[in-house]
């Protein structure tokens, strides 16, 4: 490459997104825990789905998403012309910086934040703007604090990856009305259906004319294999969006196995019950370890070690004993490893583990 050809400003900035470990080097059939999949896998409504589409595998795919777009709205009681999706959550947030951000402008977010928020804001030639949390928990008024005539896009997750913690619905409607009035307060609630009877903030959408949803169907729906995301908002921002998304985003595949995953409410709640049951099941008994973990909201716990080393040689013992975790001082938290909840055996495993690391068995 000569010097003459160079990327848009802010691209080479980005540092390359690296997902949770797979494989351990030299161990067998490592359990893995450090991509927040759900244990059970997508509903059998769901795989059926998937193996009737293989008859279709040659045609090209419908361009509006209608009838998965049509579910979302039956399911969550919305307007489905006001549905857009995507591929993952993660292209929704892409959408909406090459839309609403760009040189000279600012996107928030807050330290503790997916990564994707810088990663997508960089890559719109945007200028990032990382805000302090509070004990891990989203500040919302160092959000407000942080925000000026160049704010265009506030992002806050909620629950919070990779912290597990929320701030409640009084909080994100003050962050909401709070925001100058060019800014969009973007929602991202990747977690959500991990949260008994919470709304994501749809309510708040529905009396504003500033907040945008994205959810997606990698969590609890167990689809992540195959990355399909949601974004739900006022319907003059889903129109900017759309005008901007590729007509063949989804596959008949993906637009299919989605719908038939999110009719399938049965299997999101006994998903639910689990992951809640084993998230409190391994917090406490890690606490009884002497780590600490603050109360999560997702399907992970964030657990706390004394320092980076701690942490570091904590996690290099797990891979001994097959057990793959995340590290997450890439979201500036060394001292923390990320552990997805997973079934029985697999929270039974990790605590066994680190009781073994720490000495105690």
């Amino acid at each position: 490459m000569t010097n003459a050809i160079r990327p848009q400003p802010g691209i080479l900035d980005i540092a390359l997104y690296e997902g949770g470990k797979s494989h351990v080097s030299g161990v067998a059939n490592a359990l893995k825990l450090s991509s927040n999949e759900n244990p059970a896998g997508p509903s059998e409504r769901a795989r059926e789905a998937f193996l009737r589409t293989v008859h279709t595998l040659h045609r090209y795919p419908g361009t509006d998403h209608a009838s998965l777009r049509q579910a979302i709205a039956e399911v969550h009681g919305l307007d489905a012309d006001r549905v857009i999706c995507g591929v993952g959550s993660d292209e929704i947030i892409t959408f909406l910086c090459q839309a609403y951000a760009g040189p000279g402008d600012e996107v928030v977010f807050t330290e503790h934040g997916f990564l994707m928020y810088r990663i997508s804001a960089l890559a719109v030639g945007a200028t990032p703007v990382e805000v302090p949390e509070r004990e891990r928990t989203t500040d919302v008024d160092a959000l407000l604090a942080a925000c000026t005539p160049n704010t265009k896009l506030v992002f806050i997750a909620n629950p919070n990856n990779p912290t597990g913690t929320m701030v409640s619905s009084a909080e994100v409607s003050r962050l909401a009305a709070g925001l100058p009035p060019q800014a969009i307060l973007v929602l991202d609630g990747a977690y959500a259906e991990y949260v008994q009877g919470y709304d994501a903030g749809l309510n708040l959408i529905e009396a504003r004319s500033n907040v945008v949803m994205t959810r997606t169907f990698s969590k609890i729906y167990g689809l992540g294999g195959l990355r399909v995301g949601w974004g739900y908002g006022p319907k003059p921002i889903i129109d900017v969006l759309n005008r901007i998304r590729g007509p063949f985003n989804l596959s008949t595949t993906q637009q299919e196995v989605a719908e038939a995953a999110v009719r399938d409410q049965d299997w999101v709640t006994r998903c639910r019950q689990e992951n809640a049951r084993w998230r409190v099941w391994l917090a406490e008994a890690l606490a009884e370890l002497g780590v600490p973990s603050d109360t999560s909201m997702a399907n992970f716990i964030l657990a706390r070690f004394a320092d980076a080393a701690e942490a570091e040689a904590c996690d290099q013992f797990m891979q001994s004993q097959g057990l793959i975790v995340r590290r997450v001082a890439g979201y500036k938290l060394p001292h923390c490893l990320r552990i997805t909840i997973g079934d029985e055996a697999s929270c039974r495993r990790v605590a066994h583990a680190i009781a073994q690391f720490k000495g105690l068995r």
